[in-house]
């Protein structure tokens, strides 16, 4: 009993080291190096922040590696609610998580084009300028095509944290509500990039709020534990009934 209060806080230590390190890695380096609209001033900053572009891609693999073992914590903490649902979540949480690695060869690739002498033979400056700047974008693309499993996954934990006894409800709906942000920001910028683009960073908001409340109460308070072990009683009698 005293295992899963411990098991729970090391998944909000996880999520807090996956947060802090997202807003380095997803905002506050693109938010420094990338200039909408100006790829020359884009690739100079590249260049020039060479070095914090590069521990922004170390940090953003971090986040994913940090994944997989919160993904194997929530399906211990959330397996006694409903196994089925659970199993959904971590194969939201794995397959987001591919498609966000692979992803981020797009960020790496600006790095090769740029510092690569070879290529001035064949591009342009300004044609190098260019395919980094669009390079970044598809990354920014790809990087909303892992966040529409990721919003799957915040919808999901919300209804498991709602439905469980040992977490507050009210997490719950936060992160269900923080998951259909994540929804409507990534489909809008699919089908109606401008609109998307005047949503944001407020569609994001309630996302992230909802995502550090869950993280914070898994760090500091945990679980309840009593109420998790009578959970855990209620799964495994319920399966014996219906075996």
């Amino acid at each position: 009993m005293n295992s899963i209060k411990t098991t729970a806080r090391i998944g909000g230590l996880l999520y807090l080291i996956n947060i802090v390190l997202g807003f380095f890695a997803i905002g506050y380096v693109p938010g420094l190096i990338v200039i909408n609209n100006d790829p020359a001033a884009t690739a100079h900053n590249i260049i020039t922040h060479e070095q914090l572009y590069r521990l922004g891609l170390v940090a953003h693999i971090i986040i994913l590696l940090t994944n997989i073992p919160l993904a194997v914590i929530f399906y211990e903490l959330f397996k006694v609610v409903n196994k089925k649902i659970t199993l959904l979540v971590v194969l939201f949480t794995v397959i987001g998580t591919a498609i966000e690695s692979v992803n981020l060869l797009n960020q790496f690739a600006p790095l090769i084009l740029l510092k690569n002498g070879i290529n001035a033979n064949v591009f342009s400056p300004e044609q190098l300028n260019i395919i980094a700047y669009k390079l970044n974008q598809l990354q920014e693309t790809g990087f909303n095509l892992a966040i529409v499993f990721f919003g799957f996954y915040c919808i999901l934990v919300g209804c498991l944290i709602f439905k469980s006894t040992f977490l507050p409800k009210i997490i719950g709906v936060i992160m269900a509500i923080g998951g259909l942000c994540y929804l409507v920001n990534s489909f809008a910028s699919f089908i109606a990039p401008q609109f998307a683009a005047s949503l944001f960073p407020f569609i994001q908001v309630p996302s992230g709020l909802a995502e550090l409340s869950f993280c914070l109460t898994l760090l500091i308070a945990g679980v309840n534990k009593l109420k998790w072990e009578q959970c855990k009683h209620h799964s495994t009698a319920y399966r014996y009934s219906i075996s």
